[in-house]
């Protein structure tokens, strides 16, 4: 993809070699780091499209560099881990992942995953004030990427804000937990929807007597909905 550039954190060199070679051959510019520390001094300088992070890196390990970046961009970060290495991929998603694909890996598959995450990243670029919804008490912009509640800024995590807004977007539209993860993670979680559970309950702390004109609602055995009330 022309013009698009990919940062690839990964202690092994092989590894490294290979994805820069793939990349490159599909017109990428790719960027490489050995550790954690390189990795995000890389991220700082050359600000990459999307970056793929490895879980198990010296100096600092894949999850504390995407908290590092977590708390200045929200640029797309592609999760890597070995099978059969232990990670808790619903806490990865909480702290700002995108996806994650699993070693070793098909190269276009993971072609296709880069491209899925960077088209939704860039589709939410390129929302207007338009994108703004607006009940009592309410107010949300997946562009600005800001949540209101009776006129006060809410501090949210993004995957938690793109999940509100998919819901508030479709009032009263049931939701099954795996279209939530395809609407805002854009893939299919291994049959995993724990994160989707979390993530809606967090947001009910927040959204807990803000109004009584609209709510959270539990569908029973199918998912979820923000239901208006006449």
């Amino acid at each position: 993809m022309v013009g698009t550039k990919l940062l690839v954190v990964d202690d092994d060199p092989n590894i490294c070699d290979i994805l820069k070679t793939h990349f490159e051959k599909e017109g990428y510019e790719v960027l490489t780091a050995g550790d954690g520390v390189e990795g995000l001094s890389l991220f700082k300088s050359a600000s990459p499209d999307l970056v793929l992070l490895d879980i198990m890196l010296p100096k600092m390990d894949g999850q504390q560099m995407l908290a590092e970046i977590r708390k200045d961009s929200q640029k797309p970060v592609i999760m890597v881990t070995a099978k059969g290495e232990v990670f808790d991929k619903v806490l990865g998603l909480e702290m700002g992942a995108d996806d994650f694909v699993v070693k070793p890996f098909d190269l276009k598959e993971l072609s296709a995953r880069v491209k899925a995450v960077l088209r939704r990243y860039r589709a939410h670029l390129q929302t207007d004030e338009g994108d703004v919804i607006k009940f009592e008490n309410f107010e949300i912009s997946q562009e600005k990427f800001e949540l209101k509640l009776k006129g006060k800024k809410v501090d949210i995590p993004p995957k938690e804000l793109q999940l509100l807004y998919c819901l508030a977007s479709n009032p009263n539209r049931v939701f099954s937990r795996e279209q939530l993860l395809e609407h805002v993670w854009d893939f299919a979680f291994l049959g995993d929807s724990r994160t989707v559970d979390v993530h809606i309950k967090r947001l009910r702390e927040k959204l807990e007597g803000v109004s009584d004109k609209w709510a959270l609602k539990t569908v029973w055995g199918i998912g979820y909905k923000f239901e208006l009330y006449n």
